[in-house]
């Protein structure tokens, strides 16, 4: 639904309509809230349950060029040098969820600035801040696609006897930690 109230934002922005694309890149923002909190809450709870399994599943680092901003690339970065100074599968498969807990935070918060200085009509310059959105909503998608990957490897190792508890675990609701409301409001500003 993110993906869709960003691609109508844009749209909208394409067909001149800026008040309504700036309402719809808040609605945007406020979609993507909820998703990093889930994901974030899922590597939380895989690194907590894989702490206590005796084997963990073979992860790669993740990849710079899969990544077209900044903090996706510096997480990659810093994921391919853990990587190769980590020799344990543990210690590569815990530090992967780290480090896409914490980008997949940031890309949330840069996501979320750059979507309220749009959507308040602040941009200084509001076409820098479309790109901005475009490469952060690509990085995020990244590291969702990379989440699943380590989702569907965590599912191939867990022990059955401990799937009902797992799916207990994320099927618990989560609390969000942070709302950032970015209620448009109505200027002459341009978009």
């Amino acid at each position: 639904m993110m993906s869709i109230a960003l691609d109508d934002a844009v749209s909208l922005r394409s067909r001149g309509e800026l008040i309504c694309a700036r309402q719809q890149v808040s609605i945007a923002a406020e979609l993507l809230e909820p998703l990093v909190e889930a994901l974030t809450s899922l590597c939380k709870t895989l690194s907590l349950r894989g702490r206590r399994l005796a084997v963990l599943p073979l992860v790669e680092p993740l990849n710079a060029t899969f990544f077209r901003g900044d903090t996706g690339r510096s997480a990659a970065s810093w994921n391919q040098i853990l990587h190769r100074l980590l020799f344990g599968n543990r210690s590569r498969f815990l530090h992967k969820l780290r480090i896409l807990s914490d980008t997949l935070d940031e890309l949330g918060r840069e996501f979320r600035e750059a979507a309220g200085d749009i959507s308040r009509g602040l941009a200084v310059q509001p076409h820098l801040c479309w790109e901005r959105l475009d490469c952060l909503h690509y990085d995020f998608n990244t590291c969702l696609r990379e989440t699943e990957v380590v989702l569907k490897s965590f599912l191939r190792i867990v022990p059955v006897e401990q799937l009902p508890a797992l799916n207990t675990e994320l099927d618990t609701p989560f609390e969000p930690s942070r709302r950032l409301s970015l209620k448009p409001r109505l200027s002459r500003a341009p978009a």
